[in-house]
């Protein structure tokens, strides 16, 4: 007996011992230990035991049936962190990855009680009734503020309800307070045949060095869509300029359908201020393409056009890629030490010419890079999108096929905040931190 115990005793301290020469090979190499042959214990429990030991994710086992997005999700329960976006390798001169924070998003829902006057009609409406989306970022007073797009339940499908834009902010970023009323909106003013009844949407925000806010929205009067400027000096009260294209060569482009603008900005002492490229203000905008415009005073713009005075298109969409159907302008662009960095909303195309490994239809965000001497030249873009639809409120709503649609990017407190819409119908955000990167 005394014999059986001691070989049980010498079989147990063996065993640990051989443990621990495997934990510290593992962490000598920075791989893990090979499990122990035979073992009863599931690879995916060694594999997040790994991960609580070593504080890094483990690998997926293989030929798991759990998907990926599953596995992300535990971690992040797990783990106290959330899952990247997109498991995307991202170039240096790209953003990311974007962390979506865990059990916040939708930071954004609609509501039906508010009810706001409406001057088209002249009745009360419950103006973000139906869907809130596609929001635009600033920061005001230290705090991150956000214009996003709501829809009344004045009509059936995208496109068809009145649109008008809300106003939150949030100290941290995430958790947002909301404002009862629109702050943009239809009203009956000398816009009024641009934006009647379809309204204002899909906004983009940037802010000058002296403190005055651009906005660049789209008109929607249900028969052609315009790109237009409005500026305000505190978010709430602002001035309608127009369509932004509506001088350029003598009105040869104030009827054509527009939209997605991304003015280029920089970084000053921590802030994201608009900036100037080769002496003028400059954005990219379009949504089959991407064009260049340009401007002295931030209000009139005037598009690059090529020798025959057609508009000079920079970026197409490709074929059997996620873009292959639109390459739409998402946030401000952003100048870095590797040249202007422009976040974009990639469509991709159904049928033969699109990327199988998205769903048909699918919106989501890519990355350019462009020269800034020669900002028409493009010099980095990304094969895969950074940032996929994955949340169940990003492929629900208006837009089922799934859309992360990317409008907001702000820089705030060392960190860069991503605002989206989903599936046209909720508000999300991630933060990109780059001292972790």
């Amino acid at each position: 007996m005394a014999t059986i115990v001691k070989y049980l005793i010498f079989s147990l301290l063996s065993l640990i011992v051989f443990s621990a020469q495997a934990q510290s090979l593992a962490a000598q190499t920075g791989q893990p230990a090979a499990p122990a042959a035979q073992s009863s214990v599931p690879a995916s429990a060694k594999a997040q035991s790994l991960a609580a030991q070593t504080g890094q994710p483990a690998a997926p086992a293989a030929q798991s049936s759990v998907p990926a997005s599953a596995k992300a999700q535990s971690l992040a329960a797990q783990t106290g962190q959330p899952a990247p976006a997109s498991p995307v390798q991202l170039p240096a001169w790209a953003f990311g990855p974007f962390i979506r924070p865990v059990g916040v998003n939708p930071i954004i829902a609609p509501d039906t009680t508010r009810l706001f006057r409406d001057p088209m009609s002249g009745h009360m409406v419950a103006w973000e009734a139906n869907d809130v989306f596609n929001p635009a970022a600033t920061i005001k007073d230290g705090k991150i503020c956000v214009l996003y797009r709501s829809e009344d339940r004045s009509g059936k499908g995208i496109g068809e309800r009145t649109s008008r834009l809300g106003l939150a902010e949030s100290a941290d970023g995430i958790h947002m307070k909301r404002r009862s009323t629109p702050v943009f909106y239809p009203a009956d003013d000398n816009q009024k045949e641009f934006e009647w009844p379809g309204g204002c949407e899909d906004p983009r925000i940037a802010v000058t060095e002296d403190g005055t806010y651009v906005m660049l929205y789209t008109q929607w009067n249900k028969k052609v869509p315009r790109l237009a400027v409005a500026t305000s000096r505190d978010l709430i009260t602002w001035q309608k300029h127009g369509p932004a294209f509506y001088k350029a060569y003598n009105g040869r482009f104030k009827d054509m359908a527009s939209k997605s603008a991304s003015i280029v900005t920089k970084v000053v002492g921590g802030r994201q201020v608009i900036a100037r490229v080769n002496g003028k203000y400059m954005m990219y905008w379009g949504e089959h393409g991407i064009n260049i415009a340009t401007s002295t005073d931030l209000v009139n713009w005037q598009p690059d056009v090529d020798a025959q005075g057609k508009l000079q298109y920079i970026v197409r969409p490709r074929p059997h890629y996620f873009d292959s159907d639109l390459t739409e302008c998402g946030p401000p662009a952003v100048i870095t030490d590797k040249g202007i960095l422009l976040l974009y909303n990639g469509k991709n195309r159904s049928g033969a010419s699109g990327d199988p490994a998205y769903t048909a239809n699918t919106y989501a965000a890519g990355q350019l890079l462009f020269d800034l001497h020669d900002p028409s030249k493009v010099i980095g873009r990304l094969d895969k999108p950074f940032f996929v639809p994955t949340e169940p409120f990003e492929k629900s709503g208006q837009y089922p096929a799934g859309t992360v649609f990317v409008e907001g990017l702000v820089l705030h407190k060392g960190k860069w905040f991503l605002y989206y819409g989903c599936a046209d119908s909720r508000v999300a955000v991630a933060v990109y931190r780059p001292a972790s990167r």
